[in-house]
């Protein structure tokens, strides 16, 4: 039997994740996710349906590029929930070894192109869960949420419709206000200064205090070489988080 939650949050992690042609013409899929998941009534699905009909209507290789500028450059928005919380940190390397002992425990397989905090990812582990665990892991992360959700508002991004979709499961969507202001004065850290300034501090740094520093760096570069070096609509491809999932598909 069709599980309407899992559905909606494998639907919801295709939007959050990189645009490919397979998204925009499997829409109708998400859509129909979208509209089943069980939502409060407060929930914005109606905005989230009918971004998916803009999504038709764009050129794909724009919205690629807007993704990769909104998500890729900067650390603002960014969808790897630890950079959050322990940024470049050691710290941020043993969260990951705990997540993935999670991820493990539970069965959940993932690619190795993948970095365990990436929140589509984690969409689709909940995806694998009851209703009350998925309730609990969105709990843990709803400050991350929140946080995001706000930057992404005042960049009127989509994408802050599925991060506010998550809080909204849990009534937790009025966090967002705690942060709405404060936003606003942050500067970007997606210009070309910024992007510059990033860079002068890494080489400074460049030796890492641990393997593991390097082992995380190295993966995240991969993942994003692989997936935005050459932003192409027709050759850019998003790997599965879950090698057996159909690709493009919900199921």
């Amino acid at each position: 039997m069709t599980n309407p939650l899992a559905q909606g949050l494998r639907a919801l992690a295709r939007l959050l994740d990189y645009p490919d042609r397979e998204l925009i013409e499997g829409r109708a899929e998400v859509k129909a996710a979208i509209a089943a998941m069980p939502l409060p009534g407060g929930a914005p699905r109606q905005a989230l349906l009918d971004w998916c009909d803009r999504l038709a209507d764009a050129r794909l290789l724009d919205v690629q590029a807007a993704y990769v500028a909104q998500f890729d450059r900067g650390r603002a928005t960014s969808l790897l929930l630890f950079e959050h919380v322990h940024g470049e940190s050691r710290d941020r390397g043993q969260a990951m070894v705990d997540l993935l002992g999670e991820y493990e425990d539970a069965g959940f397989a993932l690619d190795s192109r993948e970095l365990p905090d990436h929140l589509p990812l984690l969409l689709e582990f909940l995806s694998t869960r009851e209703g009350d665990e998925v309730a609990r892991w969105i709990g843990d992360v709803s400050h991350i949420l929140a946080l995001i959700t706000a930057r992404l508002e005042t960049k009127q991004c989509d994408q802050a419709l599925v991060t506010l979709t998550l809080l909204s499961l849990i009534g937790a969507e009025d966090q967002v206000d705690l942060h709405r202001e404060a936003v606003k004065e942050e500067p970007a850290d997606n210009t070309p200064a910024a992007l510059d300034a990033v860079w002068e501090e890494e080489a400074v740094r460049f030796s890492a205090e641990s393997d593991q520093d390097c082992a995380l760096t190295s993966a995240e570069g991969k993942r994003l070489a692989e997936r935005r070096g050459s932003i192409q609509p027709d050759t850019v491809r998003l790997p599965d988080a879950m090698p057996s999932r159909p690709t493009g598909g919900l199921s």
